[in-house]
């Protein structure tokens, strides 16, 4: 695939704190990319530069050849928390923003028109904004960003503020997107973004910890855990096991849950020997889950690290 859009060194200062600390990663056309990290971790700083509505202190922001001088031609952009003329109807909106674009008006009505079907708002074209549900306006700010056919669509915490019948709508309309457009999204919502995403940019600090398809994340980062759930408190027993030369990890969830780390090459032994222990002991267990580590375990790993003095 072609590189649609090159990020070297990216750096915003706001005084003498630095927002966003040389970033640099690509954005591969026709992908689906997740910008990672909890709130203040850079990522509405680092989409408000791509956009062109920050200048970088430092750093470079290069288009693919043929980039108009006017990045905003390739550029679909949807803020957090997107303002709407609430008098207005949904068609009209978007008819205002086709025009806005630079689209005719018999194209910027056609292009309205399409866009409402797309995003289940035909029925309601005619309604006022202000009458729309959190999802339906989500819907609405996206088919804005749409309008004039961008080549890069950007989307910050699309869904954060939705109740999860309308997270799942929205979630559902970018599942779709993915097929006519390149889509970088943030969010500090790990699972939205395994449900829909190509490649991850984790950040932290203004930094990137972690980058790359997400598969490949996975399979660099993903650890065998045990889960273990009792009845009673297992701290008796967990000093025993955390002494086994196959357990990497123990992390307490609470006195009677504990997850157990263990070294990828270990996993049968660890099964093995804890299954024939907990009979043995007659520990009162509840559950005994097999798994592997997500994610979520990475982001909440990193962001402990990188928070320790």
């Amino acid at each position: 695939m072609s590189v649609l859009l090159s990020v070297n060194d990216l750096t915003r200062r706001f005084g003498d704190k630095t927002a966003v600390d040389g970033i640099t990663f690509d954005i591969e056309q026709g992908r689906c990319i997740a910008l990672l990290g909890p709130n203040g971790a850079g990522k509405t700083t680092t989409l408000s530069l791509l956009a062109g509505l920050l200048a970088p202190t430092k750093g470079t922001i290069r288009f693919a050849s043929g980039a108009p001088r006017d990045i905003r031609e390739w550029i679909g952009f949807l803020p957090q928390h997107p303002a709407f003329f609430n008098w207005m109807s949904g068609r009209e909106f978007l008819e205002f923003t086709g025009r806005l674009a630079r689209l005719p008006a018999r194209e910027a009505k056609q292009r309205a028109a399409e866009l409402l079907e797309a995003i289940g708002l035909a029925d309601a074209a005619k309604r006022a904004v202000g009458g729309y549900s959190g999802g339906m306006k989500q819907r609405l700010g996206i088919a804005q960003a749409l309008i004039h056919r961008p080549k890069l669509l950007m989307l910050d915490e699309p869904v954060s503020a939705l109740d999860p019948v309308g997270r799942r709508e929205v979630l559902e309309l970018l599942r779709g997107m993915k097929r006519e457009t390149t889509l970088l999204f943030s969010t500090h919502v790990l699972h939205d973004a395994e449900e829909i995403c190509d490649d991850i940019v984790l950040m932290q600090n203004g930094r990137i910890a972690v980058s790359g398809d997400l598969a490949g994340v996975r399979g660099r980062y993903r650890q065998p855990r045990i889960r273990i759930q009792s009845e009673q408190p297992l701290a008796e027993w967990a000093a025993e096991w955390e002494r086994e030369p196959f357990i990497a990890r123990a992390d307490w969830q609470g006195a009677g849950t504990l997850e157990l780390t263990v070294s990828p090459e270990e996993m049968e032994r660890a099964r093995t020997f804890l299954c024939r222990d907990i009979a043995e002991r007659g520990i009162p267990v509840q559950s005994l889950e097999f798994g592997h580590s997500t994610l979520e375990d990475l982001f909440l790993r990193i962001v402990g690290e990188e928070g320790r003095p």
